[in-house]
């Protein structure tokens, strides 16, 4: 049986200012994350396919939910990443079962391609847990400029028998980048690299 959504929430980071210096164009980020009901809440279960399965519904809702928050057209996405908490009832592999089999195919049929690998986190806790959502460049996992991460917390969730799923999205790098590497005009795109 599908697991039942109790929430969905949306957030928009948007950053104006970095230490002295404001910019001309605020830097944002969006992440949209889901709490439902962990079908494996305090069980053991060998087959986790049903995760996988609606991993792939929830990755397509939530990133069109988060560009959509931006206000960008999915190809105006420039970096992306995906997290997952546990409710104490259940495991860390409910949440690789989520982010690693089958999600990054709708996020990246969502944001207009996508090459490099999605960063993503783990972790289990209880209501009010924070987790860092890293986020990279989509097609170039050596653009440093991209190296990110933006805090999600959801105050009532998880419950013990939850998983929140969370999936987010930027429209830039980091405000005023200065460490070198590989810049976006660069970017070609081919293996998820460079």
């Amino acid at each position: 049986m599908k697991p039942k959504i109790r929430a969905i929430h949306t957030i928009v980071e948007e950053t104006h200012a970095d230490g002295v210096r404001s910019l001309e164009r605020p830097v944002r980020k969006a992440a949209c994350a889901v709490v439902f009901t962990n079908p494996y809440a305090g069980v053991y279960q060998e087959d986790l396919t049903l995760l996988y399965e609606f991993s792939k519904e929830l990755g397509t809702m939530l990133t069109r939910k988060a560009v959509a928050a931006l206000g960008i057209s999915p190809d105006q996405v420039e970096s992306y990443g995906k997290a997952a908490i546990a409710g104490l009832a259940g495991e860390r592999e409910h949440c690789a079962a989520l982010m690693h089999p089958a999600l990054g195919t709708p996020i990246r049929d969502n944001v207009g391609g996508g090459k490099a690998l999605l960063p993503s986190a783990k972790k289990m806790g209880g209501p009010g847990t924070a987790i860092d959502l890293p986020l990279g460049h989509k097609n170039a996992a050596y653009v440093r400029s991209h190296f990110d991460a933006m805090e999600v917390r959801i105050a009532d969730a998880p419950k013990d028998d939850e998983l929140v799923l969370i999936v987010g999205v930027t429209d830039s790098g980091r405000p005023f980048p200065r460490i070198g590497g590989l810049t976006v005009a660069e970017v070609k795109g081919e293996d998820g690299l460079r």
